[in-house]
């Protein structure tokens, strides 16, 4: 790799501390609600789904859009190699898990609305209120582990637990600013981090197929 094109990317990944990923918040810390027992009712496709973003996923959704500008910023720089900078751009589409989470949702359910807060959600009287918890760390020049993990977790209309669909991935990416490595080699290892994120969306969507057909069959065998 040209000591130019070294220079470029150390550039981009250092421009990630603008992007320092947020701390993630537990469950406990990021959800304003929780279950005092759990519920008697079941998921069903024609219910309404009311959601509601933990602070986990507003942070995370602030994070990428930060860490996607540094990107785009990066792709200006000529002596970047554009399979490089494409790598960085797309692998920190903000509207990747977002966009795919939602839609899973819709697969499964009537109306899937999302609300800004506690109070609005109520006032609708969802049959269903979701917690929808993200969170996404990327690589920078001091980061070289990133993960994904998507968590929904399901409540009814009084606010009692259901269950939860969850996806999750974490790896850890060897140094990519080395001297020697070529410019496809370091792309390829940057693609990994948007191949992890769809991977723990494919599991969330296995994982919320799951127990949206374990209701189906737990209703049916009480019938």
């Amino acid at each position: 790799m040209r000591i130019s094109t070294l220079l470029a990317l150390v550039v981009v990944l250092t421009g990630g501390f603008l992007a320092t990923a947020p701390t993630y918040a537990t469950e406990d810390q990021s959800c304003h609600f929780l279950p005092v027992v759990d519920s008697t009712a079941s998921l069903k496709h024609a219910q309404s789904v009311g959601v509601l973003y933990s602070e986990n996923t507003v942070s995370t959704l602030q994070y990428l859009e930060r860490y996607h500008s540094v990107a785009l910023n990066g792709a200006k720089n000529a002596a970047l190699d554009p399979r490089i900078s494409d790598a960085f751009v797309s692998s920190s589409d903000p509207k990747l898990a977002i966009d795919w989470l939602m839609g899973s949702l819709q697969k499964q359910f009537t109306s899937v609305t999302v609300y800004d807060n506690l109070d609005a959600l109520v006032k609708a009287r969802p049959d269903v209120v979701v917690m929808l918890d993200t969170y996404s760390r990327l690589v920078t020049k001091r980061n070289s582990q990133f993960e994904a993990r998507f968590v929904a977790t399901f409540y009814d209309s009084n606010l009692q637990y259901i269950g939860k669909a969850e996806g999750f991935g974490e790896k850890a990416l060897p140094s990519i600013w080395v001297h020697g490595k070529a410019a496809p080699e370091i792309a390829a290892q940057i693609n990994q981090q948007r191949e992890l994120q769809v991977n723990a969306l494919k599991q969330f969507d296995t994982s919320l197929n799951a127990l949206v057909t374990s209701s189906d069959t737990d209703r049916v065998a009480s019938n």
